[in-house]
């Protein structure tokens, strides 16, 4: 289990206590080691380890189960708690578009917008600005855009997108990026890491001088010790992949994620650019695959030393009637399951499979019943969270590469296994 401070219901502490609650667990931040290596498996580069963050403490490997828009679609906090989700991930766009920061200062930052009193990675909002904004033009101080919900106009510089997640009081910031489209072409992918890199340099510079375009209006912004991750990109060309973990390791960030990955590239150059870029990243610090991915692809990368994921496909499926199982995934709306007594998976503790039989959960799915969606999303989380405490052990006792072969070798992936939230 997570170690982090309970706030049983953070509607009922006044402001300033949460505020000074929020400082110490801060100061917890930075008296403790970031990210403590606990073994690395004998067989592959699979490791085991704690990172430590402001609310609390993440058993790695982890799966963050996606809250874009500040909640988890279709689960609540306690929900999550329940399934021992260990940490979640915001998004900075989303966030500033709507509700906008002026709400989210106001109720004194995310965790108590949301009641969530765990640790939260918020992700800068560089592939949303490059896969839903309109109009989008490049500079080297920032991005114009106009937003995707009512077309206002727009603009997030290196120093902003920190700012705003220091609003916003994750305890994780990523750095701005530009998120590169697949295919592309090596001049643009060039082009792009050079402006990505100078970005992360800012970034970096802004949160030492502790200064940005909002403190200086005189913002609210929360105060205290927030990790920052720089973001490796490059596309599937090998060398841009390494410049850029080598020019990310000397700016010596707090942890590295490995983005422009799952955007749409065959699972192949997918590999080879975590393939490309692992080598190269700090031992001592957590790595990060961004948006992936389906079950087999994540025990593949903690086989190459990758600690924490994130994904939509646990609850876009859920809501398209799809379940994950140990041996793939099942469509609960199709007629076979129509008289099935039995629970989604059979063995799983999840609150769905304790309680529940397939053949109800397509009658529910069938008729478009909101529950039916709730109950397949609570299971599928719980069936990412449960296999990553799973592959946690392997790796402590030294099973993690046979666990990781039977269990690629008895799933069979299907084709919905893709697509965002």
């Amino acid at each position: 289990m997570p170690v982090r401070p309970r706030l049983k219901n953070l509607w009922l502490r006044p402001v300033g206590a949460f505020e000074e609650l929020f400082e110490r667990s801060f100061a917890f931040a930075q008296d403790e080691d970031v990210f403590e290596l606990l073994k690395t498996d004998s067989s592959t580069a699979a490791r085991s380890g704690r990172l430590a963050t402001a609310h609390g403490v993440v058993e790695t490997p982890a799966f963050l189960p996606v809250g874009t828009q500040g909640s988890v679609k279709a689960v609540s906090p306690r929900e999550l708690h329940e399934l021992n989700a260990q940490i979640i991930l915001g998004n900075t766009y989303h966030l500033h578009v709507r509700p906008g920061l002026d709400v989210i200062r106001h109720f004194g930052g995310l965790h108590r917008f949301m009641n969530w009193d765990g640790p939260i990675l918020t992700d800068s909002g560089g592939y949303q600005i490059f896969s839903l904004a309109k109009l989008r033009k490049l500079t080297p101080e920032g991005v114009h855009f106009q937003n995707h919900v009512d077309g206002t106009p727009t603009f997030i510089s290196p120093e902003l997108a920190m700012e705003i997640q220091a609003i916003l009081g994750s305890d994780i910031a990523m750095v701005l990026d530009e998120c590169v489209p697949y295919p592309c072409e090596y001049e643009y992918a060039a082009r792009s890491l050079e402006l990505t890199t100078t970005w992360a340099k800012r970034c970096k510079r802004s949160v030492e001088a502790g200064l940005s375009p909002a403190k200086l209006r005189g913002a609210a912004a929360p105060t205290g010790r927030q990790l920052i991750f720089g973001i490796v990109q490059g596309a599937t060309f090998p060398e841009l992949r390494r410049q850029s973990a080598e020019s990310l390791v000397a700016l010596e960030f707090d942890g590295y994620a490995i983005g422009g990955v799952s955007v749409g590239e065959p699972e192949g150059e997918m590999v080879g650019a975590v393939d490309a870029s692992v080598p190269y990243l700090s031992q001592d610090k957590p790595r990060y695959a961004m948006g992936l991915g389906t079950p087999p692809q994540m025990l593949e990368m903690i086989g190459r030393g990758i600690d924490l994921f994130d994904c939509v496909l646990p609850t876009r499926l859920a809501r398209n009637g799809t379940a994950f199982v140990s041996s793939g995934t099942l469509n609960l709306k199709n007629a076979a399951f129509t008289l099935d007594q039995e629970p989604i998976e059979a063995g799983c503790s999840c609150p769905t499979c304790r309680e529940f039989t397939r053949g109800y959960i397509r009658h529910l799915v069938k008729a478009e019943e909101i529950l039916g969606l709730r109950l397949i999303t609570l299971h599928n989380l719980h069936f990412y969270l449960d296999l990553m405490r799973l592959a946690r052990d392997a790796v402590k006792d030294g099973s993690f590469d046979p666990f990781r072969r039977d269990f690629v070798a008895n799933y069979q992936t299907r084709g919905s296994e893709n697509g965002a939230e």
